[in-house]
C-alpha cells in the first residue's frame, strides 16, 4: 500500500501565542500530505472530478497528540494507506519530529459523487495507483 511522507516547516502562522502548533493546524499538515500522496502516485484529482465526478471527502478522524510542535520545528507527516473499500479508504497519518511521535491519527476517507454526494465506487485507476508503492 502507499506509504508517503512530507516534510513540513512549522511557521509563526501556524502557532498560538505560546508559540506551539494550533491543535486544529495538525489537520492542514495532514490534508498537505495526503494531497502531494495521491500526486505522487501520479492522481490528478481535479481530472478525476472534472471527468468522472468523483471527490474524496473525509468521514472521521481520531487525532491522539502526543507532543507539541513549536515554531521553526520540521515536521515529518505521513500518510500510509492501511484499507481501501470499495468506496472508502482508511489512512494512517502519525507526524514526528525526528524519531519523536507528536501525533498519532487514522483518517477515513470516503469517494463520493460530486453532485449527490452519495457514496460511489473507488475507481480502479487510482485504487491500482493507490496500492503500487511509492
Amino acid at each position: 500500500m502507499c506509504k508517503f511522507s512530507l516534510l513540513v516547516r512549522v511557521y509563526l502562522e501556524d502557532t498560538d501565542a505560546g508559540g506551539i502548533v494550533f491543535y486544529a493546524n495538525y489537520l492542514k499538515f495532514m490534508e498537505r500530505a495526503r494531497t502531494e500522496c495521491l500526486r505522487a502516485a501520479e492522481i490528478d484529482l481535479g481530472h478525476w472530478q472534472r471527468e468522472h465526478n468523483r471527490l474524496f471527502v473525509v468521514r472521521s478522524v481520531t487525532i491522539d497528540y502526543h507532543l507539541p510542535a513549536r515554531f521553526d520545528d520540521q515536521l515529518t507527516v505521513n500518510a500510509n494507506i492501511m484499507t481501501i473499500r470499495p468506496a472508502s479508504i482508511v489512512m494512517e497519518q502519525p507526524i514526528f519530529r525526528g524519531d519523536q511521535l507528536l501525533l498519532s491519527s487514522t483518517v477515513k476517507l470516503a469517494c463520493v459523487d460530486a453532485d449527490t454526494l452519495a457514496p460511489t465506487a473507488i475507481p480502479n485507476a487510482i485504487r491500482e495507483a493507490m496500492t503500487r508503492e511509492l
